[in-house]
């Protein structure tokens, strides 16, 4: 993953116990491809050292507003000058009132006073503090300020009380700062997907399905929520993480995945099916597991119902993306789809070229024509396609 990859970020870390997730924080950003140089207070050492911070950031860890390392002893000046963003975390009560205020008697709040970059703040503290109406009047000037706040989160907290507070998990803060730096295409939109395969059932313990993983409809989501959109994925069984922002609807077979569908759709701006619905479902599904006899077995079948095309013989339709997975012949049977079921957009693949893996080869076809994409990792791909999308939505 390189998502990150060009990215200069200061970390700063304050004195609570949440410090100890900020070590793993610098591990992911790191991972994603982003430069960070981290900030330590003198509480936040309190909780993890600097050499900790050194060894998993390779590079020089900044605690001192006095440090003659800086050529021209300003780092508080230079540590930001080329920097993406500055994200706090964790970001204790007393840290986040000095930034609505404007106080700098550290190295980490006087380079935010100086800085000219954007400030991400993660809060971490117990529920009182941060229900305080201090602290709240202090949340509303930084936001009024610009300053975005990534959290808190609700759950059980380090003093054993229950509550808002706590500050995100450290994956969840670097897909938060990952969907900070991507275009907002589609924020105001409401998006409604498919997703995973269908399980369609013989008896309690067999069914029909294929082998969908997921994770082009996930990754997909998870490029429209971070392009600012409300997004609901109705999904099939998978075994994937719901991407943040984004609200799951679990369903098993083609009937249920329908009827959620429906159910999310008023109000929606855009459909995408990238669900590999079943095509068929048994006529009867046996209330008991079938006994194996030695005999021949015949199961007969009846059609699925084809979520797409009802969608998009709406009277009013939203926007719908569909999806063609083929085995030969992708241009003739994507486009053909397409216009069968009037789609404006529909995304073609070769099942040999990414069915269940970690990249793939699509094509694009809409009304302009035909339009490959380059093979690329399915995280990559979702973002092309979003921009792809936006484009052609109708303006808001």
């Amino acid at each position: 993953m390189s998502e990150l990859k060009g990215r200069k970020l200061v970390l700063g870390v304050t004195g609570g116990v949440a410090a100890y997730k900020a070590a793993e924080l610098v591990r992911l950003l790191g991972k994603a491809g982003a430069d960070v140089h981290v900030v330590l207070t003198e509480g936040g050492a309190r909780f993890v050292t600097a050499v900790t911070f050194q060894a998993l950031s390779g590079n020089r860890v900044w605690t001192d507003l006095w440090d003659p390392r800086m050529d021209n002893n300003m780092a508080h000046i230079d540590l930001t000058r080329d920097a993406d963003a500055i994200l706090i975390s964790p970001a204790t009560a007393d840290v986040m009132a000095k930034l609505a205020h404007g106080l700098a008697d550290d190295l980490l709040t006087t380079l935010c006073l100086a800085r000219d970059c954007p400030l991400l703040v993660a809060p971490a503290m117990n529920r009182q503090m941060w229900e305080h109406l201090a602290t709240q009047r202090n949340v509303a000037q930084l936001s009024a300020d610009g300053v975005t706040l990534f959290g808190p989160a609700a759950g059980e907290q380090a003093c054993g009380e229950v509550g808002l507070g706590r500050m995100l998990e450290p994956e969840d803060l670097c897909e938060a700062v990952i969907g900070f730096f991507q275009p907002r295409l589609l924020a105001g939109r409401r998006v409604v997907m498919t997703a995973g395969p269908t399980f369609e059932a013989i008896d309690p313990v067999r069914g029909i399905t294929n082998s969908s993983s997921g994770k082009m409809a996930y990754g997909l989501a998870r490029a429209c929520a971070q392009a600012g959109a409300e997004v609901t994925l109705v999904s099939g069984p998978v075994a994937l993480p719901v991407p943040a922002g984004v609200r799951r609807v679990s369903v098993r077979s083609a009937l249920e995945m329908r009827e959620a569908v429906f159910a999310a759709l008023p109000g929606a701006d855009v459909f995408i099916g990238v669900a590999a619905v079943a095509d068929y479902r048994p006529a009867t599904s046996a209330e008991h597991k079938i006994k194996k006899s030695g005999a021949e077995l015949s199961i007969t079948l009846t059609p699925n119902p084809d979520i797409l095309a009802d969608v998009a013989n709406l009277p009013k339709p939203p926007f719908c993306v569909g999806f063609a997975a083929e085995s030969r012949d992708l241009d003739e049977y994507a486009e053909g789809k397409r216009k069968a079921k009037k789609l404006p957009l529909i995304v073609g693949n070769l099942v040999q070229d990414g069915l269940g893996g970690d990249d793939n080869l699509v094509v694009l076809y809409d009304d302009a024509g035909r339009h490959p994409l380059p093979r690329a990792p399915k995280p990559d791909l979702a973002r092309a396609i979003v921009a792809h999308l936006a484009g052609l939505l109708p303006e808001v």
